[in-house]
């Protein structure tokens, strides 16, 4: 029995693109903030440790504007955000397969 869960997650905070050029403090409290935000949305909407080897995610970016954007940096970008659905799903995301 498969179960699906939609989680949507805010746009990453700018300082988490990898074509940022903020001090790593900077980084590193964003992506911890964002991490944090990730579980919590993700908890809200049942997403508790699963009972499962692996995950498969499929992830749709609506950016907040109409600028064009590389694929390999918007998910650089909710890496941490990623990460944050990993640790209340219980499943590391190595384990995860993507659809994108």
């Amino acid at each position: 029995m498969s179960k699906e869960y939609l989680i949507r997650l805010p746009w990453f905070p700018h300082v988490l693109s990898p074509n940022a050029r903020a001090h790593w403090t900077k980084r590193a409290a964003a992506a911890k903030k964002y991490r944090a935000e990730a579980m919590l949305l993700a908890q809200a909407m049942g997403c508790r440790v699963l009972l499962a080897d692996s995950l498969t995610v499929e992830i749709t970016f609506y950016p907040p504007d109409n600028r064009a954007r590389d694929t390999d940096n918007m998910l650089a970008g909710i890496k941490s955000g990623l990460d944050g659905i990993a640790d209340s799903a219980g499943i590391d995301d190595s384990k995860w397969h993507y659809g994108i």
